[in-house]
């Protein structure tokens, strides 16, 4: 059973703010790990984020580990 919901290549590409057609070329590349639902393909949030985390220009601090990322403007 999936404990998240799979991701389109339209949310992804809105998630990241970048064109389809970028996100399109990661999965044909074998870049980014997808799965193929007839004609679409689907991204699991965790294929995602370990993509994400393998090209980070530095591995996550502990702080960063241990809490969410606060919406900008909020004060702590």
């Amino acid at each position: 059973m999936l404990s998240k919901p799979m991701l389109t290549i339209h949310e992804v590409a809105a998630l990241l703010k970048m064109r389809e057609s970028t996100v399109r070329a990661w999965i044909n590349d074998g870049q980014l790990r997808a799965v193929k639902f007839g004609r679409d393909w689907r991204v699991a949030q965790r294929d995602l984020e370990a993509y994400l985390n393998a090209h980070a220009n530095r591995d996550p601090g502990p702080d960063e580990l241990a809490q969410p990322a606060k919406p900008s403007g909020e004060r702590p």
